[in-house]
């Protein structure tokens, strides 16, 4: 058993935080009013704060924790923008005008937050380097290869089949039957774009409470009274972007955004040999099992940061940790002997459509479940919420057409994970079984 194996052996504190920790905000007062209120501090409320400070209101945002301490100083920081159901999912569910729309929202979403680090200078470890999708079998592969091949035609997505003859160009295993890559997603630093997003906001003027909290919502008149840990506040609008964070103070919305563990662990750091030869291309990686898994190099090339589903609801188990490192050992034997520094986890939020929404409830603008993709989405979602509120045009959006559907027994707590995340591991099992043996 290596170190990394041995409990607690890692940091729990996200890799992120070395170079970028959280920050320390002098407790300001909380105005009586103000044109706007925005609930949470990450992605969302500051890429909102931006937009509506900039366009001349007064704007509030609180945070129960510090600013970024969730998800956005915790994710992979991969410029996805995934959309978990198929094009024919979606068509067969939201017809297929939207799903096309929501197609093109994603690539426009990608292209936006590419402009924005450009135009603000943001010093984030940005790499426009591809991602490669590992083909767990052979049809997934076929699938992938459809996919890329309908990208290039469709969205001009720069994206192509990868045969597992030409595989080790891309990534050094031979755990995958080929795949596919996409050139227009690429790999930054979560913290440092938290960090630079939360200064801009700032520096337009925007007032960011950190430990914070919003207890409650409630109408006033023609705008709200918001009531905060540390004093009530008169709005004309308010913005919630809890996502994954959301607690008992919008039960509403609690009951609509499954709240789902993702962990990620770090390497120690490794020999360029041995990276150059694991990662050639220092591609963003991932793949097409059941409990798919997303990987990468460090910004500085330096080690591999490997995520996916924790699989837990309370504590810190040591066997998801354990479970990540199985799971990269399966796809590079020649990690077998290496430590752990961090593993930890955040809260990505699920909903019953799996697409990323943003719509309205009794005059509140929500923008919200982002099923692991928010390193894009949120900031854009974020963005198109504030934009609604200023009456704009450019707020409209592919994503905005309903709340999500309430998902029972839920309440914040995805009770149901352990046992989900014991029957995709076993769908996974299965397919390995069957492809030793055809190869047999």
């Amino acid at each position: 058993m290596s170190k990394a194996s041995e409990a607690g052996a890692a940091s729990s504190a996200p890799y992120w935080w070395r170079a970028a920790p959280l920050s320390d905000l002098p407790q300001q007062p909380v105005a009586p009013r103000s044109d706007a209120v925005i609930v949470g501090a990450g992605y969302t409320g500051l890429s909102a704060a931006i937009t509506l400070a900039r366009a001349g209101r007064s704007v509030q945002v609180f945070d129960r924790q510090k600013p970024g301490e969730g998800a956005s100083s915790r994710n992979g920081g991969i410029t996805s923008g995934n959309l978990r159901p198929s094009l024919a999912e979606m068509t067969a569910k939201f017809g297929a005008a939207r799903a096309l729309a929501i197609q093109e929202e994603s690539k426009a979403a990608r292209e936006d937050l590419y402009r924005f680090i450009a135009e603000e200078k943001i010093d984030c470890d940005f790499k426009l380097v591809g991602r490669f999708n590992g083909a767990l079998s052979t049809e997934d592969y076929d699938r992938l290869a459809r996919e890329a091949d309908w990208l290039q035609k469709n969205l001009g997505v720069e994206s192509y089949a990868v045969p597992r003859g030409e595989q080790r160009q891309f990534l050094g295993t031979d755990f995958y039957l080929g795949g596919s890559v996409r050139m227009d997603i690429g790999g930054l630093h979560p913290a440092k774009l938290h960090a630079a997003m939360l200064r801009i906001a700032r520096e337009a003027g925007a007032t960011v409470h950190g430990e914070t909290a919003v207890t409650g919502i409630t109408r006033d008149g023609d705008g709200y009274s918001v009531a905060t840990a540390r004093g009530a506040v008169a709005t004309r609008d308010v913005i919630v972007g809890t996502n994954g964070y959301t607690d008992t103070a919008d039960r509403w919305l609690r009951r609509r955004m499954v709240p789902v563990r993702s962990r990620i662990i770090a390497t120690a750091p490794l020999s360029p040999n041995l990276m150059g030869a694991l990662m050639p291309r220092r591609m963003m990686c991932t793949e097409t099992r059941e409990l798919h898994y997303y990987y990468r190099p460090s910004p500085d090339g330096s080690r591999i940061l490997f995520g996916g589903r924790d699989g837990t609801i309370a504590a810190e188990a040591s066997w998801p940790t354990q479970s990540l490192q199985t799971a990269l050992i399966d796809i590079f034997p020649e990690l077998g002997g290496v430590e752990l520094e961090h593993s930890w986890y955040g809260y990505v939020a699920m909903n019953r459509d799996m697409v990323p929404r943003i719509f309205s409830r009794a005059g509140k603008r929500y923008a919200a479940g982002y099923c692991g993709s928010g390193v894009v989405w949120a900031r854009w979602a974020g963005a198109k919420a504030a934009l609604q509120v200023l009456g704009e045009g450019k707020g409209a959006s592919a994503l905005d057409f309903r709340p999500p559907g309430y998902v029972p027994l839920v309440a914040g707590k995805a009770w149901f994970m352990p046992a989900l995340f014991a029957w995709m591991a076993h769908k996974d099992r299965v397919t390995l079984r069957k492809r030793r043996a055809v190869r047999a």
